[in-house]
């Protein structure tokens, strides 16, 4: 089978959280057969926070996933997170290897799983690092493509965040893996609905906005009976969920085939091509005035950050947000970047010394 293939459809990864017993896997492969997935997932070594939680059932658990492949034809995968989990799965015939956020977050870690992979004709799947840094990522991708693996994929599972407040378990951050796929337009992104929603009655919305925004596929956590499940028993769905969300998925196409649309759509990007040309112009001339403002403040002996000045700032553009139904935490984000740069400028003026600047 050839797996990061793009595709029409999504690519659909589903089983439990963790092996647990035989009986487990196989009931849950039996349940999901209907649901024509690309994989089943299932944790046979899992990585817990706290020691004297259940931590899967390691090389006995592989065997069950044969079964599941025997008896269902489901092409499995696992998390691999040491260099023997690799050999182990590989002879069991494991089809896809995934690489844990915990994992990827260590380079000298992922280096030593992709050098035991040279050689080695398996595809990847490497998950996101628990904080919110592409670079890291993206330098773990690298590290098994350098070492010879050609079928690669990223996985989206959110990132850990401290925000009591949030509905999720891992703050999905969309942009990061956007600039993911804005860096590697050929990758293979799937979205993790599970770890980020943290709780079952938040899965099928992720997963619908994962596929709103152009993700390849799914891979979301099922267990047959998921209040009594001995990992991640909250965002756990029941087979029959599963089947359910993904018969009212809606999958987002990204481009027109109806010619009409798709010269619609391209004369609305035209359009959006010449003002964000017209913005890029105004924050060029926005930025020249805070360079001469800088220069009267440096011959004035006046400070570069003027609080009340700020205030009115915020107040007003806030203000004018809201007349034009645009969102003043957007518009109030945007200028505190704007305001950042200005006073960037300010303070290299009131340092070098340098009297001149170009009307």
């Amino acid at each position: 089978m050839s797996f990061f293939r793009l595709a029409e459809e999504p690519m659909i990864i589903a089983g439990p959280c963790s092996a647990e017993t035989r009986e487990q896997l196989l009931s849950t492969a039996a349940a999901l057969k209907p649901a024509n997935l690309t994989l089943f997932r299932a944790g046979v070594w899992k990585p817990r926070t706290r020691p004297g939680s259940f931590e899967g059932n390691g090389e006995e658990a592989l065997k069950w996933l044969q079964e599941v492949k025997k008896e269902y034809g489901f092409a499995v995968t696992t998390e691999v997170a040491e260099v023997h989990h690799i050999e182990q799965a590989l002879r069991h015939d494991v089809d896809v290897l995934w690489i844990g956020a915990r994992t990827t977050v260590n380079p000298f870690h992922v280096q030593q799983l992709a050098e035991a992979l040279k050689g080695v004709d398996v595809p990847v799947m490497i998950k996101n690092p628990v904080n919110p840094d592409v670079d890291l990522w993206e330098g773990a991708l690298e590290r098994f493509e350098r070492a010879g693996v050609k079928k690669i994929a990223a996985i989206h599972r959110g990132f850990s965040s401290y925000q009591a407040s949030s509905p999720y378990r891992n703050q999905p951050n969309w942009v990061i893996p956007i600039e993911l796929k804005r860096r590697r337009p050929d990758l293979y992104i799937i979205c993790d609905p599970s770890h980020i929603a943290g709780k079952r009655d938040l899965v099928a919305e992720v997963a619908q906005k994962a596929m709103d925004m152009g993700f390849d596929g799914l891979m979301i956590e099922t267990h047959p009976d998921p209040e009594q499940a001995w990992s991640d028993a909250a965002q756990q769905l029941r087979p029959e969920a599963l089947l359910q969300l993904l018969s009212r998925l809606i999958v987002r196409k990204q481009s027109a085939e109806d010619l009409s649309k798709s010269s619609e759509l391209e004369y609305l990007r035209q359009m959006m091509d010449t003002v964000d040309t017209e913005i890029v112009d105004l924050l060029a001339r926005r930025i020249e005035l805070s360079e001469r403002m800088g220069l009267v403040k440096k011959e004035c002996n006046l400070t570069v950050y003027n609080p009340d000045r700020w205030r009115e700032i915020v107040e007003t553009r806030s203000a004018q947000a809201l007349k034009l139904r645009l969102s003043p935490e957007f518009i109030l984000d945007l200028y505190e970047k704007i305001h950042h740069e200005s006073i960037r400028r300010q303070l290299d003026i009131l340092e070098a010394g340098d009297n001149s600047v170009k009307d």
